[in-house]
């Protein structure tokens, strides 16, 4: 029986549930498109072999870290590659030792390596121009200059004149070619030995002294091993992103929905309540309706959600926040399968409410005319508002005190404005009668009957009103809070990271791997110039002596020899004796002399010595008190001639990275909300949808009083756009909330931050949602005058 009178209010209410359908399907294609993409970028196979490709055989240096622990030992890859044993090169003596060092031409393609005129095959390249260069001044270019040019090439020890004698093929790595001599004065260390020999026979012939790589393996050597992992963790995080935000405004927008929908049909549960049936039964009767709506919508958007994956990753290909190797979709067919069990739970989780509030309607309310607005909100829904907001407002209060260097992360903070969201979706009913009160006395006051009628509507109809105010609030929320947060927690870092900066000026390298040991000398020769220098490098601390971990670490002048300044987390006091491993593997024992501040930009500082990395990344230089800095500018820049090298200030610097990293974070954010606001677009269209049939009444009654059709018009479009400015009021009170606490926790990490709010978009989704709310109910009012619709009406 219940399935029976389930099925026939689906099939006689088909309006009601139209929206929940268009929802569910919606938010199942979105789960399984992004769930698609995720199980693609995590499952994809990584990029094979580029720099040895053409190379069956290759043997490297060990270059691994062994320490014994508390379970056994960890081993983990050095940061600073050791080079494979001067004395295994006679060992293979047919093999061809590949060197890979710093060289770029002063004037061209930045980014380039120098490598022997050997290894020219080895590099998938071949001459096409010219010939082998033959002598230490003579190089081979694969692109940037002709043969017969005179360039000059910035290597590790300075800038040096030489002759284009060739030009070989292009390939993915740029690289300069010299004689077999000059690279290894050049680089004395080998960093590979490549051979076509049998696997077995290198085996046996190298031992334990090296390592062989063959297949796969050959792709740990390529250059952009780190930028492919830093490319697939950039996708993952951003799919995955989407996905839990899909899943949340599923689950928003479907509840009001169908909370909504089910709400339409208050005096018919009431009349069923009259003729027997059990508060139980009418729970079950929900669930069965929002069971087989759920079904045929998940099912839909599971089977029409992969179809979209390949244009959502080819989306994100091309602005590279995505691998550009993955050029095809995974086949799993798992995300569809998710999304179809995520559809109908988002569905019965959605229907909870909804049904308990159905069960408590009482037989004797089947006798009024409409149903009773005096309780818009149920026990639970205050319960579970007022819980979430609390937790939001708890989580505030702990980042703000306890972690306020955790605002400046999007992982951590951004569930705090979600959470907040939330708890203004679900409170929204609660507090639309004194918001739309409020909006509705210019109706009052200027609009003569159809105004008074407009705010009479607007205040005692809380329900239908909550019900076109909360995807409202939804899609203007999302932007403001999310972009602006955005922003603020970007420029957060980026004063952070100028304030671990103290110097008037930075030298920064452009296209080469770090500045030239000659261009130091003569920045260190500039008056008036103080100049010190940081070295990107690497540590290993054994934790609870049973996990080895890696730690960025800087080399600069001033720390000393014997000594170590960390970060507050390693566990050291000042005078501690602090026990690591070096980038090579060396293991120290340095005195801690400081602790590193908040926001330092690395986990330790070491000197330069103890770096053991290799070119400097950054000088950074201050003007001596008395001495004029536009001309100490003006001699620094001079000096980085011919460098490659850039000087800029400590302002310029901190707008820079500042630029960038908000470029990177707008693109992920902005796909997320393009996502999100297409949702809760639908959403709202769903909703004036579904709320005509309840005006219906109410137009037959205004025109039996005289109303004619303009002033019934004018009275529904007043309406919607009362809710439209409920939605938008709360969305502000919300969006204000959320950023006042972020900007509190900000400020004890970077001083005041600024609001950016990003007003172009802003006001375009309101405008978006004023259009559809003043667009819509006129063709819908025009609709229910055609002579069909008259004649379709149901008497009231």
């Amino acid at each position: 029986m219940l399935t029976t009178l389930a099925l026939s209010t689906l099939r006689i209410r088909w309006r009601s549930f139209v929206g929940m359908f268009v929802a569910l399907a919606l938010g199942s294609a979105l789960v399984a498109a992004l769930g698609q993409v995720l199980a693609t970028t995590v499952g994809a196979a990584d990029r094979g072999p580029q720099r040895y490709r053409d190379v069956p055989v290759v043997v490297v240096g060990v270059d691994e870290l062994s320490v014994p622990t508390g379970h056994g030992g960890e081993t983990v890859p050095l940061a600073l590659p050791q080079g494979v044993p001067a004395a295994l090169a006679t060992t293979l003596p047919h093999a061809v030792a590949d060197r890979i060092f710093p060289a770029t031409l002063a004037t061209g393609p930045g980014g380039s390596v120098g490598r022997p005129w050997s290894a020219l095959p080895a590099a998938a390249q071949h001459l096409v121009a010219g010939r082998a260069p033959t002598t230490d001044d003579e190089i081979v270019v694969s692109e940037g200059a002709r043969p017969g040019d005179r360039v000059q090439v910035v290597t590790a020890a300075g800038v040096r004149p030489y002759t284009v004698v060739g030009v070989s093929s292009t390939a993915r790595e740029v690289s300069l070619f010299f004689t077999d001599v000059r690279a290894a004065q050049l680089s004395p260390r080998v960093d590979a030995l490549l051979t076509w020999q049998p696997e077995a026979d290198v085996r046996a012939a190298v031992g334990t002294r090296a390592r062989v790589l063959v297949g796969e393996e050959r792709a740990r050597l390529d250059p952009n091993r780190e930028s492919d992992a830093d490319a697939r963790n950039n996708a993952n995080t951003i799919a995955g992103i989407a996905l839990g935000f899909a899943i949340f405004i599923s689950i928003a927008v479907v509840a009001a929905t169908f909370a909504f929908a089910v709400g339409q049909r208050h005096r018919e549960m009431a009349l069923l309540r009259a003729t027997g049936a059990t508060p139980g039964q009418i729970r079950r009767m929900v669930y069965l309706e929002a069971l087989t709506i759920s079904f045929f919508a998940a099912a839909t958007g599971a089977v029409a959600g992969p179809y979209a994956a390949p244009a959502v990753l080819d989306w994100l290909v091309a602005r590279r926040m995505a691998p550009d190797w993955i050029d095809s979709v995974s086949g799993s067919s798992v995300p569809a399968y998710l999304s179809f069990a995520a559809g109908i739970l988002v569905a019965l989780l959605a229907a909870v409410t909804a049904a308990w509030r159905a069960s408590r309607v009482r037989p004797v309310e089947a006798l009024r005319d409409a149903p009773a607005q005096a309780r818009p909100m149920p026990l639970s829904r205050w319960v579970l508002g007022l819980g979430t907001l609390a937790t939001a407002l708890v989580c505030m209060a702990i980042t703000a005190v306890a972690d306020p260097g955790s605002a400046t992360n999007r992982k951590t903070y951004m569930p705090v404005l979600m959470l907040l969201i939330a708890a203004a979706a679900l409170l929204a009913p609660a507090v639309v009668r004194p918001t739309a009160r409020l909006l509705t006395r210019p109706f009052e006051r200027v609009g003569g009957t159809v105004g008074m009628l407009v705010a009479a509507a607007a205040t005692s109809s809380a329900r239908r009103t909550a019900a076109l105010a909360t995807p409202v609030l939804l899609t203007v929320v999302l932007p403001a809070a999310l972009l602006t947060a955005s922003a603020m927690t970007d420029t957060a870092r980026a004063a952070a990271d100028a304030q671990s900066v103290r110097a008037d000026y930075l030298v920064l390298p452009d296209g080469t791997a770090g500045l030239d040991v000659e261009l130091t000398a003569r920045l260190r020769a500039v008056p008036g110039a103080d100049v010190s220098t940081v070295t990107e490098s690497s540590v290993y601390t054994l934790e609870g002596d049973m996990v080895l971990i890696q730690r960025p670490t800087q080399g600069v002048e001033s720390v000393p020899d014997d000594a170590i300044v960390p970060e507050p987390d390693w566990g050291y006091r000042v005078g501690d004796t602090a026990r690591l491993w070096l980038a090579d593997g060396t293991e120290a024992r340095l005195r801690v002399v400081r602790l590193l501040s908040p926001g330092a930009g690395a986990a330790a500082l070491v000197s330069p010595r103890n770096a053991r990395a290799g070119l400097p990344s950054t000088a950074l230089v201050d003007v001596r008190p008395g001495d004029d800095p536009a001309a100490v500018a003006a001699a620094l820049r001079r000096a980085v001639e011919g460098h490659r090298a850039l000087v800029v200030s400590k302002r310029q610097w901190s707008a820079a990275t500042a630029a960038g990293r908000a470029s990177a974070s707008r693109l992920g954010l902005l796909m997320v909300l393009g996502i999100l606001l297409t949702y809760t677009t639908i959403a709202l269209v769903n909703t004036l949808v579904m709320g005509a049939p309840d005006r219906a009444g109410e137009r037959r009654t205004l025109h039996l009083l005289g109303a004619d059709r303009g002033q019934v018009l004018r009275y529904a479009l007043a309406e919607s756009l009362v809710a439209v400015g409920v939605g938008v009021v709360l969305a502000a009170a919300v969006a204000a909330a959320g950023l006042s606490g972020l900007w509190v926790a900000l400020l004890r990490v970077a001083g005041p931050v600024p609001l950016d709010v990003s007003w172009t978009v802003l006001g375009a989704v309101v405008a978006g949602c004023v259009l559809i709310a003043t667009v819509l109910p006129a063709l819908l009012e025009r609709a229910a005058h055609s002579p069909t619709a008259s004649r379709a009406e149901p008497p009231a």
